[in-house]
């Protein structure tokens, strides 16, 4: 049975109701709420193929639809997605007495592959940071202070877009900025971004134009916000440039300042701060990229790591 068969129907009354109090009770993105819409009109569709509402569905009948999306060839972590939204929509269920029992109770994720996340080690970043300066193309003072902003204080490439000019402190220092869940914390510039930004914001207050110029930080050359779409596009010709062989994308940056803090010895819990990550365990991922950096150091430098120490000692004693 087709979970997408009739996704073009209304989205039912109970639904909206939830989507709407987790706008307006819980205060999740609008990027979040959407995709819970996506997974719960999705659960719908199922469970009226099935003839009834998505109240009265049992475990069940939530298990059919979890294995149709694995029959489909959904992604494991698009499926656990999937069940987490449907999990939260009846947790609301019971909390306002509308639902006596979770039918997701004794329903676990699936197994998904350990993938660790896309980032450059110091040098090779040091060397991305200093493309703008020399590849001369798209506009150098921006793109140099955009990537160190970035890079330097960890942030997402919604915190980077929506960041405005009043929240920079007066030495460049820092930033607040406003992150997930609406959540605000501070971030650090680093010398070297302080730097770029000083050279940028003089060159930025030329393009600005207009009766009511944008206030946000990062702009185009004509004078207006820059978009998310429209940082992808800068990182992605400046990783054409790069000659380092990686997909590199605007996360690669935040993944980059994490692994280079974690490979520093920062707390794990510092660091989980500086992101603004809700979860120890998203942050600790983290600690597996340096864990993969040392296995590689040790197959390379020890006697029996099977790397080039040991092919050289094998030849010395001649066996």
């Amino acid at each position: 049975m087709k979970t997408s068969a009739t996704l073009n129907n209304e989205t039912p009354p109970a639904i909206q109701e939830y989507l709407s109090y987790l706008s307006a009770v819980r205060g999740m993105s609008g990027r979040t709420i959407e995709a819970y819409g996506k997974d719960l009109s999705h659960f719908a569709n199922y469970c009226g193929n099935l003839g009834i509402v998505t109240e009265a569905a049992n475990q069940h009948q939530v298990r059919g639809f979890i294995a149709d999306l694995s029959a489909e060839g959904v992604a494991a972590v698009s499926v656990n997605r999937a069940l987490s939204s449907i999990r939260g929509y009846y947790r609301w269920l019971i909390r306002f007495n509308r639902r006596g029992d979770n039918p997701c109770g004794a329903l676990r994720n699936l197994k998904t592959p350990r993938t660790l996340p896309s980032f450059l080690w110091e040098r090779e970043m040091a060397s991305f940071a200093g493309l703008p300066g020399t590849a001369g193309i798209l506009w150098p003072v921006r793109d140099k202070a955009l990537i160190l902003a970035m890079y330097s204080a960890g942030l997402r490439i919604s915190e980077l877009v929506s960041l405005s000019v009043e929240k920079l402190d007066p030495d460049l220092g820092g930033a607040r900025v406003l992150g997930k869940g609406d959540k605000e914390r501070y971030v650090f510039f680093s010398d070297e971004a302080r730097e770029a930004l000083m050279s940028y914001l003089g060159e930025r207050q030329l393009k600005i134009k207009g009766e009511h110029p944008t206030g946000k930080l990062f702009i185009n050359r004509k004078g207006g916000p820059i978009s998310v779409p429209g940082v992808r596009w800068i990182i992605a010709k400046y990783a054409e440039r790069s000659g380092l062989g990686k997909h590199i994308h605007p996360h690669s940056l935040r993944h980059s300042f994490a692994t280079h803090l974690v490979n520093s010895g920062c707390d794990v819990r510092v660091v989980q701060e500086l992101l603004g990550h809700a979860s120890l365990s998203t942050t600790q991922r983290y600690t597996h990229v340096d864990m993969e950096r040392l296995k590689k150091v040790y197959a390379k430098s020890h006697p029996h790591g099977g790397g080039a120490a040991h092919t050289r000692m094998g030849k010395g004693t001649g066996r």
